[in-house]
C-alpha cells in the first residue's frame, strides 16, 4: 500500500527539506515529530523570504518615488526659515508669496503697501534668497520695483543695516520685513545708495515729496523713468 501526503510544497528548496525530513523516518524517528520540525522550517524560510521582498520593495519605492532618489535633510537653514516663516507675523500692509512654489522656502517675495509717509499707496515688490547657513548670515534682499528713494538704488539694491554689519542670528525675517517697511515710513538721507534722492530729502523735502509722487505714477525724476507702482 502506497501513502500519499499531500504537501503543497512546489518550491525544489522546500521539496529538499521534506525529503531530508523523510530520510529521517526512515530510522524511526517520531513521524509527529518529523512533520512539525519540517512545517516549522518551511514556515520560517517562508518568513524569512516575504521579509526579505518586503524591504527589497521598501528600497525600490523609496528609490523611484516621484522619479527621485530618497528625499534629501533639510539644511539647518531650511529648518530655522520653516521655523520663521511659520510664525511669521506681518503687518497688514504687508504680504508674502513663492513665485516657486512653497517646495522653496529659500526664495519668496514680499510686497509693501506703505500706509503712511511719502510713498503711500504705493506697492513694493522684495525678493529674498536664503541661504543654507542661514541665520548665521542674513537674507539677500533686492527691490524688484523701481522706486525713487535714497535708500535704494535703481538697481535695487537695499541700504539697511540689519541687512549688513548689523545682523545677529537672533534676528529672523519677520526683523528684515519691519526695516523695510521702516525705510518707506522714514527714508533716511544720512545713509544714502541715491545720492540725488537724498540730496533732496535733505535740502528740499518738499520737492523730495513731488518726485516720489511723480516716480510712483510713472513718468520721469530727471533723466530716469520710473514704472507706475500704484
Amino acid at each position: 500500500m502506497v501513502c500519499r501526503f499531500e504537501t503543497g510544497i512546489n518550491q525544489p528548496g522546500q521539496t529538499q527539506l521534506f525529503n531530508s525530513c523523510l530520510f529521517h523516518l526512515i530510522y524511526s524517528i517520531p513521524f509527529l515529530d518529523i512533520i512539525s520540525f519540517c512545517f516549522s522550517r518551511l514556515s520560517s524560510t517562508g518568513t524569512m523570504i516575504k521579509l526579505f521582498k518586503v524591504k527589497e520593495k521598501q528600497r525600490e519605492l523609496a528609490k523611484n518615488a516621484n522619479g527621485k532618489g530618497p528625499v534629501n535633510k533639510q539644511s539647518a537653514g531650511e529648518l530655522r526659515l520653516h521655523k520663521d516663516i511659520s510664525e511669521l507675523n506681518l503687518p497688514k500692509t504687508c504680504t508674502i508669496s513663492f513665485p516657486n512654489g512653497k517646495d522653496d522656502l529659500m526664495n519668496f517675495e514680499i510686497t509693501i503697501r506703505p500706509d503712511d509717509g511719502y510713498y503711500i499707496g504705493g506697492a513694493f515688490l522684495f525678493s529674498f534668497q536664503v541661504s543654507s547657513i542661514y541665520p548665521h548670515e542674513p537674507p539677500k534682499v533686492k527691490c524688484k520695483t523701481k522706486v525713487y528713494h535714497p535708500n535704494i538704488d535703481l538697481e535695487g539694491n537695499v541700504c539697511l543695516n540689519i541687512l549688513r554689519e548689523d545682523w545677529k542670528p537672533v534676528l529672523n525675517i519677520t526683523t528684515v520685513i519691519y526695516g523695510l517697511y521702516h525705510l518707506f515710513t522714514e527714508p533716511n538721507y544720512e545713509d544714502p545708495l541715491n545720492h540725488d534722492a537724498a540730496a533732496v530729502l535733505r535740502e528740499n523735502p518738499k520737492m523730495f515729496q513731488s518726485n516720489v509722487r511723480r516716480a510712483m505714477m510713472g513718468g520721469y525724476v530727471g533723466q530716469t523713468y520710473f514704472q507706475r507702482c500704484m
